[in-house]
């Protein structure tokens, strides 16, 4: 997995064969089974996530009902609010799926950048576009029906529809399963 980890890098900025080494020395791989919470509410984060195998979901726990916000697979990272704010988190990380996971904290993530300066450039980079990416989620969620949310979900994303159940889907979509079962029947209908 150490491997993923560098062909990734190297795929947007180029690393010499002592950069490797270093990188391959701090790299932790972490495997988590289903089911496993990887944050829960009110704890501190200290740890960000760099997905190579699986899918992890984040959710709020609201009045005893689970509101599923993002979904995160292969090659996606993870930074929480908790971790960069130092604060309790506000809401659940939990596996879907068997993972295996690239982990770092704040101090292997500095040793990382004063060894490796120009993976500063990069880890800027995959803030900016998990952050554009946020944003684009949340204004669909605002300006696209339930529906409309569907078909993009169908286009941009349509590894979930196998991956992930209809009723975390429903819930990321922000409606009810049968809602749900709806949509696809009409979708599949014309």
């Amino acid at each position: 997995m150490d491997d993923e980890t560098i062909n990734f890098i190297t795929s947007f900025i180029p690393l010499t064969e002592e950069d490797i080494r270093f990188i391959k020395s701090q790299n932790q791989i972490e495997t988590y089974k289903k089911d496993t919470i990887l944050l829960a509410e009110g704890e501190y984060s200290k740890l960000t996530f760099f997905i190579l195998k699986g899918c992890i979901r984040s959710y709020y726990l609201i009045e005893g009902e689970e509101k599923t916000t993002e979904f995160y697979t292969e090659k996606q990272g993870i930074v929480t609010m908790s971790y960069v704010k130092n604060q309790p988190s506000e809401y659940y990380l939990s596996c879907l799926e068997d993972c295996v996971v690239s982990v770092s904290t704040v101090e292997r993530t500095q040793k990382l950048i004063a060894k490796v300066p120009k993976l500063e450039t990069l880890i800027i980079q995959m803030n900016g576009e998990l952050l554009v990416q946020n944003r684009a989620s949340l204004d669909d969620f605002k300006n696209l029906n339930p529906e409309m949310r569907y078909v993009k979900l169908l286009k941009t994303r349509p590894d979930l529809l196998q991956r992930v159940s209809q009723f975390y889907l429903a819930s990321y979509l922000g409606i009810t399963p049968e809602s749900l079962s709806r949509i696809r029947k009409r979708i599949s209908s014309k």
